[in-house]
């Protein structure tokens, strides 16, 4: 099988890209980065293309069986998701996976989950065999916020107090991978969770644990939240950002237990819990940030 991965450099895609390969697919990851088309892994094959420009999608899908496509939030990201669609449609794809969001009932107020939702239904119209991935928050977000665990002893991310089923970006990967190469996940739309809900102060309570001193959470103050990250986001990812919290704060973002039991067949096997995470990842921030050890 030869797979097509949209996303294949960022976080998620790349290990889409380890898992397939590890699956004996053939490996063609799109990106309109010439540098990072140097850094992909051996045996892959790079072609450079945009998403913002169809015209550059035809080659990038000709004799492609599947597709994985992830792209990312922004103001084009519908435009970007649809023209994908179209493409491997006249490629004669066989089979999609496409990257959403999970959204609970209210949360189409997301703008950037409200932008998937055009993506999805494109997918499912386009006669084409898919599965729809629906991710809840990601551990991984939490690597950003590095320097304000380990050197301040705050979790800075506002999620406020009903909590999170986060999930780990391998385990999206891994789903992704099995409904690419096995069969079964066709016209199938899988949440995917994490096995714990997790509050603020739970996860600043986890980091705690696994650092040996106090990290304390940082509160549902959105305004001060926004002051601190104006600087360090592009400037219409705030305001959006910010809406996501007021529903998470508000509302959280749990997992039904119908969710897990149904993830159970796409992924193969038990998530990944938030501990072992911040278990792995402390000693790799320790080594980076020696004088926060």
């Amino acid at each position: 099988m030869k797979v097509l991965v949209i996303g294949g450099t960022g976080m998620v895609g790349s290990m889409v890209v380890s898992g397939l390969l590890g699956q004996g697919a053939s490996v063609r990851v799109m990106t309109h980065s010439a540098d990072k088309l140097k850094r992909l892994p051996e045996g892959v094959e790079g072609i450079l293309a945009d998403l913002d420009d169809p015209d550059t999608l035809a080659p990038a899908c000709e004799g492609i069986d599947g597709m994985f496509l992830l792209n990312a939030d922004g103001l084009n990201e519908t435009d970007e998701g649809l023209f994908a669609v179209s493409a491997a449609r006249g490629a004669g794809v066989r089979k999609i996976v496409y990257l959403s969001a999970y959204m609970p009932q209210g949360s189409e107020i997301i703008p950037h989950y409200r932008t998937k939702l055009p993506v999805e239904k494109a997918v499912k119209e386009s006669g084409i065999a898919y599965t729809i991935l629906q991710p809840n928050n990601f551990f991984q977000n939490d690597l950003a916020m590095r320097d304000a665990i380990m050197l301040r002893g705050v979790y800075p991310q506002p999620i406020g107090m009903r909590g999170l089923n986060m999930v780990d970006a391998r385990d999206i990967a891994d789903c992704a991978v099995n409904a690419l190469m096995k069969p079964g996940h066709e016209g199938q739309t899988y949440p995917i969770h994490g096995p714990d809900v997790l509050t603020g102060e739970d996860a600043a309570k986890v980091y705690s644990r696994h650092l040996g001193r106090e990290v304390r959470y940082a509160g549902d103050n959105l305004d001060a939240w926004a002051e601190q990250v104006k600087y360090l986001l592009p400037e219409f990812m705030v305001p959006e950002l910010r809406i996501m919290y007021q529903f998470f704060q508000k509302y959280g973002a749990t997992a039904p237990a119908a969710d897990l039991e149904r993830q159970q067949r796409v992924l193969g096997r038990k998530p990944l819990p938030f501990d072992d995470f911040v278990k792995e990842t402390v000693p790799q921030w320790r080594s980076a940030v020696p004088r926060a050890a």
